[in-house]
């Protein structure tokens, strides 16, 4: 049986459910990003509506240069929890389709319903039904892309958006690629078109025309991948369930910060949040990462991997302590900082602690805060201790 892999792409996602449930704001340029108590030029552009895009706005863009743009424009806060509740509400629509759903993020998604098509009829069919449902049900438009694979039914998704419908059938799949930028094939970024472009390859239909040695050639094992893409083969399979890769949180300050006091007090924070997230999922990590943000935004990143996975904070915050100790400043001051964890596995993974006692005796404390902060909020209680014991110059 041919595959049938849906995507389904929620339209301007944050941006769009501001506008539903705050009908004032239907058909004006909508930003999401903003900080309140930053101020509109802190932060930067989490969704923007359509209407905003016409300005030249979109995500990961400073909220300072979004403003620039459109100063007229509705500056909001990230609603998270909102976002995530009406994500919900559209995951399971598509669970009553298939139970194959990939999840990528609250907005997006990958269905296979190959086997679902002699219950509720072809793969058209499925896609125009949750088409209509996510608007019926929570008034939403979303673009729907159709195809024998991911790579296909991802780049079907992105063509006709808002509220695209595109349908390609397997006996059509090179026909559609062809005359389509290579940009649009997953992993080629800036640098990779490049070196297309030094090859006289711009489009799809060119790339997959190049015999798969010269690609190896220039492009090493990413060669015969690229190879496939261009010619719409991909066997990647639909993951119901994905391990989180990483566990990380950042603040941006209302204003760029130079006092270790609060610098260092920030991370002491950070790596309290993330050790309270890894310890409710039950994970521990074994690499530290530290980010750093200055006054001219170059962002330093700093990584250190430990003799052994932790999900204990003050075990993550000494590393980052080290870490933090070698960063440049430039004599400027900071404007973000972020804690994270990565390599990622359960807790049940780890070997037996040569410290059993001390270490137990460490999970026990932090499972205590964690029930307190479960119970009564984020600040009920803090870890004190020599939050301070590096003495560096700033």
């Amino acid at each position: 049986m041919e595959r049938t892999i849906i995507h389904v792409d929620m339209d301007a996602f944050y941006a769009s459910v501001e506008q539903r449930d705050n009908p004032e704001f239907r058909g004006k340029p909508v930003i999401v990003g903003a900080n309140p108590k930053m101020g509109k030029g802190r932060g930067v552009v989490s969704a923007a509506s359509y209407e905003a895009r016409k300005f030249g706005i979109h995500s990961a863009q400073p909220i300072s240069q979004a403003y620039r743009r459109c100063p007229d424009g509705i500056f909001l806060p990230v609603r998270g929890r909102r976002y995530v509740q009406v994500s919900r509400k559209i995951m399971a629509i598509f669970q009553e389709y298939t139970p194959l759903v990939e999840s990528i993020s609250l907005d997006e998604a990958f269905l296979d319903v190959t086997g679902s098509k002699r219950l509720f009829g072809s793969g058209k069919k499925i896609g125009r039904d949750i088409k209509k449902r996510i608007w019926e049900e929570e008034r939403l438009t979303a673009s729907v892309g159709i195809g024998p694979n991911k790579l296909v039914a991802k780049i079907a998704s992105d063509l006709e958006k808002p509220n695209g419908f595109v349908v390609v059938p397997p006996k059509k799949v090179q026909p559609f690629l062809s005359p389509l930028p290579v940009s649009k094939l997953w992993g080629i970024g800036k640098k990779s078109e490049e070196r297309l472009e030094r090859l006289s390859i711009r489009t799809v239909g060119e790339l997959a025309a190049l015999p798969v040695e010269t690609l190896q050639d220039n492009f090493g094992k990413w060669g015969s991948i690229l190879w496939n893409h261009a010619h719409g083969i991909d066997e990647s399979p639909v993951v119901p369930f994905r391990e989180a890769k990483s566990i990380s949180n950042e603040v941006t300050f209302e204003k760029d910060k130079k006092e270790p006091s609060i610098l260092y007090e920030t991370l002491l924070k950070l790596s309290e949040k993330v050790g309270h997230r890894l310890r409710k999922r039950e994970l521990v990590g074994k690499t530290v990462v530290l980010k750093v943000r200055l006054t001219d935004f170059s962002t330093v990143v700093r990584h250190s991997t430990l003799p052994r996975p932790t999900g204990l904070s003050e075990s993550i915050y000494a590393e980052i302590l080290s870490l933090f100790e070698y960063v440049d400043l430039k004599g400027q001051s900071v404007r973000l900082l972020g804690v994270g964890v990565t390599h990622l596995l359960t807790a049940l993974d780890q070997q037996i602690d040569l410290f059993e006692e001390e270490s137990d005796r460490r999970k026990r404390v932090s499972r205590a805060v964690d029930s307190l902060r479960q119970k009564f909020g984020e600040e009920v209680i803090g870890r004190g201790g020599k939050i301070f014991e590096k003495n560096r110059s700033f």
